[in-house]
């Protein structure tokens, strides 16, 4: 299985928090992960790596943000972001971030579930 490419799959997971270089020398001593800076119009993105695998991200919360506590944040990769966006809505979800192109990366959204869970979900852009 793919999960870059299979629906309903975790596929990414993501630190927002108000430190990114103190979380990356953290999680790198407790994991033995090493860090991969990708520049980002929000500043600089952390990809943590074990190996060659890329398992995850580490950035500063986002504007859009602000006031929201550090937290951790999963990705399930899904076909279609708006039929998926439109789904979960019918069956009693909130959207929290309308769908949205990320360049290079693909078209995600943030939705809380009935319960009040949040997640996040995204299909990947084709590797060209």
């Amino acid at each position: 299985m793919d999960r870059y490419e299979t629906h309903g799959a975790f596929s990414w997971n993501e630190l927002m928090t108000t430190d990114p270089a103190a979380a990356v020398e953290f999680y790198s001593a407790l994991f033995g992960w090493s860090a991969h800076d990708m520049p980002s119009p929000e500043g600089t993105y952390n990809i943590m790596k074990i190996g060659e695998e890329s398992v995850g991200g580490i950035m500063s919360i986002p504007a859009m943000a602000k006031g929201a506590p550090p937290s951790w944040g999963s990705y399930m990769t899904v076909d279609d972001i708006d039929v998926t966006v439109s789904k979960a809505t019918e069956l009693g979800a909130t959207v929290l971030l309308e769908p949205q192109d990320v360049p290079t990366v693909g078209r995600l959204s943030v939705i809380r579930d009935p319960q009040g869970a949040v997640f996040h979900i995204i299909s990947y852009a084709a590797d060209e």
